[in-house]
């Protein structure tokens, strides 16, 4: 068994739990709360037409998303390892079929980790990088475009290579810094509330009276407005990718679910209630970042500096807590044999997945190098709302075969169908209202991946390149097979 030797005292190597209640509140909160609450709110007002029916649809949303996260946390009792839905399609899909039944499980890992992740990173550490120069602009003004663009790459690739330090070097360190930022972040969007309450206590109340005219009453409008919000509520799931971290996660990850969703609910419409009391919905379809116009309007100028350092502070986080959790995903699919074993491997001092951290921390650079990345996300994000859908069906399946298994609570059987049902919608409603070739590319990427599961995982088709690639990546990054257990 492989332990190191601290003060005559073995030691396993294995992932520690160190996140409490506190943290996994903060990693919900950080993945979150974003960029798009404080730069681009506004599709929801726009298809809905009007300030009433725009927060019935913020409100509707948060309760949605609620309810899938609970659905989330019964399964996470029930399959009590890392991985949120790729671990639960292991559990329900793969006793069903040798072959068949672990593709959804490679599949989501195969989109998370190669893609999707590292590409949402990038271009969150983007937006970073554009608003921490903002509060500058002053000063850099007389740079020419291309250096200024050039400025901000290199501010997005110096913020990349803290995040991965951060989360190569000790869950500690993420847990503070990350717990900082949360904090920091919610006292930006407690800023644009407060702001508001003065602005309307004052009697600014022109922009709210009357609140259902011009509500739509198109079908489509309503449907597309609906996924608008439910996608701004994304990463409900985030406590469930990190399980086997969080201290009495039986009990701590459904605490943090019931905490953090209310209240980014709360944070959300009552945001977006102070926009819409001094923006008309003309200014904030067309503002670039509705939180700076609003804040133009409302802020003295001494305090023009908060927005941009608030959404500055909320995309590092959530970049931080997206690239933690995606590695736990990489940690645990190396330990599945669906990537490279050796991105299972944990550091031997520092008791960190050091070798997917830094694996996610290539191909974010490479994502971050190759520029307009948007589209990647684009066509690989609906497949989010798959997952999800199939992390429903999964729960359903195991209430069957896992009967007896140890569940402290569990939602009404209506739950996780009502969420697959929002799922297919979600899934279905951008290929029906807006098709596009990328969607045949998601599908060959799947095909692509479906090709490697077959050669390398079912088949395991080994070569000496691969354990001379596993040699170096240990000597590397000086990390060891975690041990199995006593």
């Amino acid at each position: 068994m492989t332990q190191k030797r601290e003060n005559t005292k073995l030691v396993k190597i294995e992932l520690k739990r160190e996140l409490g209640l506190f943290s996994a509140v903060s990693i919900i909160l950080a993945v979150m709360i974003g960029s798009g609450i404080f730069v681009s709110p506004t599709s929801a007002l726009e298809r809905s037409g009007s300030v009433g029916f725009c927060l019935i649809v913020w409100v509707s949303c948060g309760v949605l998303s609620l309810l899938g996260a609970l659905a989330f946390a019964e399964l996470s009792t029930v399959v009590p390892r890392s991985g949120a839905e790729y671990a639960y399609f292991i559990e329900a899909f793969g006793p069903l079929h040798a072959y068949a039944g672990q593709i959804p499980a490679f599949t989501c890992s195969w989109i998370y980790v190669m893609l999707l992740r590292p590409a949402e990173v990038a271009v969150i550490i983007l937006t970073f990088a554009e608003y921490s120069v903002q509060p500058f602009t002053g000063f850099l003004g007389d740079l020419p475009p291309g250096s200024m663009a050039t400025l901000k790459k290199l501010i997005a690739i110096m913020a990349l290579g803290v995040i991965t330090y951060i989360n190569l070097t000790s869950v500690k360190l993420y847990v503070k810094v990350q717990n900082v930022f949360t904090i920091c972040k919610v006292f930006a969007c407690i800023v644009v509330i407060a702001g508001g309450i003065w602005w309307l206590s004052t009697g600014h109340t022109q922009l709210l009276e009357d609140p259902f005219r011009g509500t739509t009453t198109s079908i489509g409008n309503v449907a597309l407005a609906f996924y608008s919000g439910l996608w701004a509520y994304d990463g409900w799931t985030s406590a469930s990718i990190v399980t086997e971290e969080i201290k009495k996660p039986e009990i701590n990850i459904r605490r943090s679910i019931l905490i953090a969703v209310p209240t980014i609910t709360v944070l959300y419409v009552s945001m977006n209630l102070m926009y819409m009391a001094v923006l008309t919905t003309p200014e904030m379809v067309s503002a670039p970042a509705v939180a700076v116009l609003w804040a133009n309007r409302i802020l003295p100028a001494w305090m023009g500096f908060l927005i941009p350092l608030g959404v500055a502070l909320s995309t590092f986080g959530c970049a931080l807590s997206v690239q933690f959790g995606v590695s736990r995903l990489c940690f645990v699919a190396g330990r599945e044999g669906h990537v490279p074993r050796v991105f299972s491997y944990v550091h031997i001092k520092k008791m960190t997945p050091a070798a997917a951290v830094g694996f996610q921390g290539m191909l974010t650079f490479v994502c971050l190098l190759v520029g307009n990345i948007i589209e990647l996300i684009e066509f690989a994000s609906f497949l989010t709302w798959v997952f999800y859908g199939l992390a429903m069906v999964s729960l359903i399946i195991m209430r069957r075969t896992k009967p007896n298994a140890h569940r402290p609570y569990s939602v009404p059987i209506v739950i996780p169908w009502l969420v697959l049902c929002i799922s297919i919608f979600l899934a279905v409603l951008p290929i029906v209202y807006e098709p596009s070739v990328k969607y045949l590319f998601a599908l060959l990427f799947i095909l692509c991946g479906i090709v490697v599961y077959h050669i390398y995982v079912y088949k395991k088709t080994t070569s000496t390149l691969a354990a001379k690639l596993t040699y170096f990546v240990q000597a590397l990054c000086l990390v060891v097979a975690p041990d199995k257990g006593d």
